[in-house]
């Protein structure tokens, strides 16, 4: 029996995509190959990477807006260093809301000048930042949409007259929002798009030639784009995955649809949280995560009789992580609501047996 997976990532997938690319590692579309033993060069792959990147800004509402998609390598850890080396000449701001954030800073510091507008760390990373002044001399400012470890989720974006950049990579593609706010955003797929391996990349075309700096060829992004995503070997399943992914997104409303249903899924576990008189919710609720509901027990000494419950409920990758403790339930796109349903039904249960 299939678990009901609330894992932060390696996270769920849709159970047709999983079998699509199932079979498709047996043989692709009856070529004879199998997916993972084509040519990257071959005129199969080119066209479903080419399909990717376009259907990608497609459902972002950026196609012929002047970006570009590309699928590259290293995960958003990599797109850290490659933000700072594409754009970051004089100075960059960011704001610190989480473990993401403060690694971007980390990673940016070693190319120039870095001012942390704004940080949540004073309580623990559990709202977001607000109401900061953004310096017009800035390159960029760089955000973390989402906070997978701590739940929280920027609802608006800060209003800024400098290119804005954020690390998309736990709440991509799950909801309407205007991304032509964005001059460069990234996201790491093993979210909300795919098996981990790839990251996305969007950038406006406007955002080459930066820096003054000589970028190595591999971090150079007008590089990548205008080699179509194939300066070197891509990875070959991870792309095709995601793809299959992107077309279970479009077909079931696009954003519009798959938000409406996450906002759905998020209301119900929430409604719990604060109804249950055993839990609390971890974040502030104004910036509660539509994507990963942090919430601890009350009296942490009943953990053993509640983790019971939910391990016989069949429930996986429920335990918060460590800088929080307690629970995170992630309910990324591919999460059916049922298995919010059995979440919440246990919660109760913990109720009646305390």
């Amino acid at each position: 029996m299939k678990k009901h997976n609330f894992s932060a990532g390696p996270a769920i997938l849709p159970s047709e995509v999983i079998e699509q690319a199932s079979q498709a590692v047996k043989e692709l579309d009856n070529i004879g190959l199998s997916l993972i033993e084509i040519s990257h060069r071959s005129k199969e792959f080119i066209a479903i990477m080419e399909e990717a990147c376009s259907l990608s800004l497609n459902l972002l509402g950026l196609e012929g807006k002047g970006y570009k998609a590309m699928f590259l390598q290293g995960g958003a850890s990599m797109q850290f260093l490659m933000t700072a080396y594409n754009l970051l000449e004089n100075k960059a701001g960011y704001v610190n809301s989480g473990t993401w954030s403060s690694k971007a800073i980390k990673e940016a510091k070693l190319l120039g000048e870095v001012e942390e507008l704004a940080s949540s760390k004073d309580q623990n990373f559990n709202y977001i930042p607000k109401g900061y002044n953004i310096p017009e001399d800035l390159d960029y400012l760089h955000i973390t949409t989402n906070n997978t470890i701590f739940g929280t989720q920027y609802k608006a974006l800060p209003e800024t007259q400098v290119p804005l950049v954020a690390d998309m990579s736990s709440d991509i593609f799950s909801r309407p929002f205007d991304y032509s706010k964005f001059d460069l955003f990234y996201a790491g797929a093993q979210k909300n798009m795919g098996p981990s391996g790839v990251t996305l990349v969007v950038i406006k075309e406007s955002s080459f030639n930066k820096v003054s700096r000589v970028i190595p060829s591999m971090l150079n992004y007008e590089v990548q784009a205008n080699a179509g995503s194939m300066f070197n070997t891509p990875p070959v399943f991870p792309v095709y995955t995601v793809l299959l992914n992107l077309r279970w997104i479009a077909k079931n409303g696009g954003l519009d649809g798959i938000g409406a249903y996450n906002d759905k899924k998020a209301a119900l576990i929430y409604e719990e949280i604060d109804r249950n008189p055993l839990f609390e919710g971890f974040a502030n609720q104004e910036d509660r995560s539509q994507m990963n509901a942090t919430f601890n027990l009350k009296d942490e000494s009943q953990a053993e009789i509640f983790d019971a419950l939910w391990n016989q409920a069949n429930i996986s990758g429920l335990k918060g992580h460590r800088s929080v403790g307690g629970y995170r339930a992630s309910i990324y796109n591919a999460l059916p609501i049922e298995s919010i349903e059995t979440l919440v039904d246990c919660m109760k249960e913990f109720e009646r047996k305390a």
